[in-house]
This record gives structure tokens, C-alpha cells and sequence, in this order.
């Protein structure tokens, strides 16, 4: 059974299904702002740690030279050991 409308009648259901479609998209627009709010909060925590890791890391170039100064104190200290050995050689032995 098709109801019969009067032309003002389907103008009212035309606006009603307006409407809603503009909540729903209104609706839609306000969960979109607060995921970009929450993004933007996130990238603003993101960019002050970013700028504290880079102070931290910046003299990490520096180690490099530090390789060179480990090995020399290796030598040195293997060398200081061969003079402890020979101090201490026959010490403490019976007469």
C-alpha cells in the first residue's frame, strides 16, 4: 500500500533525512577534530623529546677517537705488566 503524500509531505521527509545525514556528518567531523587534536598533542610530545635525544647524542661523533686511546692504554698497560713480572720474579722465594 503506497501512502499518498502531498508534495509539502515529501518536502518534511526530504528535510528530516537532511538533517540527519548533517548529525551524522557533524557527528563524524568532531571524532575526526579530536583524533587530529590528539595527533597533534602526540607530535608536539614527539618534537621535545626529539630535541633532548639530539643534545644527548651529539658528541657521539667524538667516541670515535676514543678507540685509538683504548688501544695505546692497552699497549701501556701490558707493557707496565711486563715490568710488574719482572719486579716480582723470584720474589718471596727461600733463600
Amino acid at each position: 500500500m503506497i501512502i499518498a503524500l502531498a508534495s509539502h509531505g515529501y518536502w518534511w521527509i526530504a528535510l528530516v533525512i537532511g538533517l540527519l545525514a548533517a548529525l551524522v556528518v557533524a557527528g563524524l567531523l568532531a571524532l575526526l577534530l579530536q583524533a587530529v587534536v590528539g595527533i597533534d598533542r602526540s607530535v608536539r610530545g614527539l618534537l621535545a623529546t626529539a630535541g633532548e635525544v639530539a643534545a644527548s647524542t651529539a658528541h657521539i661523533p667524538q667516541l670515535e677517537a676514543t678507540a685509538p686511546v683504548l688501544a695505546r692504554i692497552v699497549d701501556e698497560a701490558v707493557i707496565q705488566d711486563g715490568y710488574m713480572n719482572a719486579l716480582t720474579d723470584g720474589y718471596g722465594d727461600a733463600a
